[in-house]
């Protein structure tokens, strides 16, 4: 028999609610598991990408780390932050950062603050004024090398011709 005291009525309601909200969390879980895929800045944890379908054409500017897998022609200037170019980014540009980071094709000329490092699927070519740099087995490059100190304020003048190198330089696994 039915009581009006048991929930009988009420089971059918139940599922009911339950079902919309299963899909709410798992559409906010992947958002909050991508900045720790994709290996934001450390200390700001904000990065904003630019997906594979996208084409950006212009001048990007902004005071977050910038993470790359489609194409960008023009100019990138993040001068406190990191640039990451993901295995599927093309980038023709001038990039100056923080920090810059190659796994796909660069065509422009990079500048630093800290280091440039091009992984072993990256290729840029270009010059690289940087404190640091870094270039994995396998990797492409081509252009000129000129190492900074960090403690360097002006990064667009003194002798670039007499630390850079002229003749393109290929690491192959």
């Amino acid at each position: 028999m039915w009581k009006p005291n048991q929930p009988g009525s009420n089971s059918p309601s139940t599922p009911e609610p339950s079902r919309p909200t299963p899909p709410s969390p798992s559409y906010e879980a992947p958002r909050a598991a991508a900045p720790s895929t994709t290996n934001a800045a450390p200390g700001t944890g904000e990065q904003a990408t630019i997906g594979k379908s996208l084409v950006v054409k212009g001048e990007v500017t902004g005071s977050e780390s910038l993470y790359i897998d489609g194409k960008v022609e023009g100019a990138i200037n993040l001068p406190g932050n990191r640039v990451t170019v993901g295995r599927n980014g093309q980038v023709a540009a001038n990039i100056v950062a923080r920090e810059v980071v190659v796994l796909g094709k660069v065509r422009g000329n990079c500048q630093a603050s800290d280091r440039v490092d091009i992984r072993s699927e990256g290729s840029l070519t270009g010059d690289v004024i940087a404190a640091r740099i870094s270039i994995e087995d396998g990797a492409f490059f081509k252009g000129g090398i000129d190492i900074r100190k960090p403690g360097g304020t002006d990064l667009k003048g003194g002798t670039a011709q007499a630390a850079s190198t002229t003749e393109p330089a290929a690491v192959q696994a």
